[in-house]
């Protein structure tokens, strides 16, 4: 079986887990239905389905998780769980792998998650940044979430946009708000397209 990787921001939009299950199958002579068992390697999906949703649910609710921070993880067949991304806060690490490791089917966690070296001027550049995504008319939608879906990414004056965004214009227009902060070397834009119909399967 392949890896499983997933972002978490994408996942908050974009995952159709719950959509898979069971399968019904035609009626006998007597009219009744019979439920198709999934096979081993459906039920393999299945249960790595649901330790991604739970997964996915317990680093959304850390409690220093933010707009500034990058979380992601992946899933190997044996359930063994890597954390990786980028943070600001240090108790976001540690708290990441705790919560995941009380997710129940997981059998162990593997925590790669970097920590962001702290610096004034990133701090400032991560407000600025902020402010004129954010603040723009056109993007102010993706603020609306507890944790918005443009998520910046401040290292030594670089930064880096990951998250989820409904079309190519937003996703432009985020890129030409985030260069247009002074002091900035340079940005990346990650941001994925998911439109708003694949969002609500």
């Amino acid at each position: 079986m392949r890896k499983t990787i997933l972002a978490v921001f994408v996942l908050l939009v974009g995952v159709a887990f719950a959509n898979q299950g069971h399968t019904s199958e035609g009626g006998n002579d007597n009219n009744q239905s019979t439920i198709a068992l999934p096979s081993s390697h459906e039920a393999t999906n299945l249960q790595q389905n649901h330790i991604a949703r739970e997964v996915l649910h317990e680093l959304l609710m850390l409690p220093y998780y933010s707009v500034f921070d990058d979380l992601r993880f992946t899933i190997d067949p044996h359930n063994n769980v890597t954390l990786m991304g980028e943070v600001v806060d240090p108790s976001t690490k540690s708290d990441a792998e705790g919560y995941v490791k009380g997710v129940q089917g997981v059998e162990s966690v593997k925590n790669e998650i970097q920590i962001l070296p702290p610096s004034p001027q990133d701090q400032e550049i991560r407000i600025a940044e902020y402010r004129a995504i954010y603040g723009f008319d056109g993007l102010t939608k993706y603020s609306w979430s507890t944790i918005p879906s443009i998520h910046i990414i401040v290292k030594g004056g670089r930064v880096r946009l990951e998250g989820v965004v409904d079309n190519d214009g937003d996703k432009t227009m985020a890129g030409l708000r985030a260069n247009s902060v002074p002091g900035v070397f340079g940005v990346e834009n990650d941001l994925r397209v998911v439109p708003q119909a694949a969002k609500k399967k």
